[in-house]
């Protein structure tokens, strides 16, 4: 396929987020996206993340497989999650679940710094030479359970998940600064919601359910992986 169709379509992709963010506005208190999140949705191209035999299909505003019985997320959803975790140019942000590295990506053009944890050998080595051929240098990934988050660069400003466990992690939670923001789907599957987590200046946590979704499952033990 030519650039200018993958350009078409990706304006598309952009405007159906535009149009998908008025309509669940009544759930998420957001009629619209943040400028510098929409630009940067405009800018990663999301093609570049998806298997060669799908890429005439990535920008559709879905889920697609990636392998390893991952997806790569609904651009609608990596665009919420992004505007609800709200990252300047000065964070440094955990992300749990690398997967081929879409959502690190959009970070990484928004924060300072961004570190990814992924079980997946294959998915993060492949996420990270993929960024780096991108030119994005400021992300590092770590193959581990995202659970447990990545305690030696903690603490952190930011930290998005995009697997769902029962209840919000401890480890996350606490590698999470005073003032700081977490963005995570919680709960069992087919009952999931999309929860914004703050933190406050004392260490107070409050939360607030924002969509249901469905996400992969976040285990504290066992296999874990993302689908950014």
């Amino acid at each position: 396929m030519g650039e200018g169709l993958f350009d078409s379509m990706h304006r598309q992709m952009v405007a159906e987020i535009a149009a998908e963010a008025n309509l669940t506005a009544s759930h998420t208190g957001r009629a619209s996206f943040d400028e510098r999140v929409m630009e940067v949705m405009g800018k990663v191209r999301r093609h570049e993340f998806v298997p060669v035999e799908l890429k005439a299909y990535g920008y559709l505003n879905t889920p697609l497989p990636v392998g390893f019985g991952k997806t790569i997320s609904q651009p609608f959803i990596v665009a919420l999650m992004t505007d609800l975790l709200a990252p300047s140019p000065d964070d440094v942000v955990l992300e749990i679940g690398a997967g081929v590295g879409y959502q690190a990506a959009i970070l990484a053009e928004l924060a300072r710094q961004v570190y990814s944890v992924e079980i997946i050998e294959e998915l993060a080595q492949g996420a990270e030479r993929r960024l780096q051929r991108l030119g994005y240098h400021n992300v590092e990934i770590r193959v581990a359970n995202g659970y447990y988050g990545w305690p030696q660069h903690a603490p952190y400003d930011k930290v998005i998940v995009t697997a769902a466990p029962d209840l919000i992690p401890a480890p996350l939670i606490n590698q999470l600064k005073p003032g700081g923001r977490m963005v995570i789907p919680t709960g069992i599957p087919d009952k999931q919601q999309l929860v914004l987590v703050e933190k406050a200046a004392g260490g107070g946590i409050t939360t607030r359910d924002i969509l249901p979704v469905r996400f992969s499952e976040l285990e504290e033990s066992g296999d874990f992986a993302g689908a950014a």
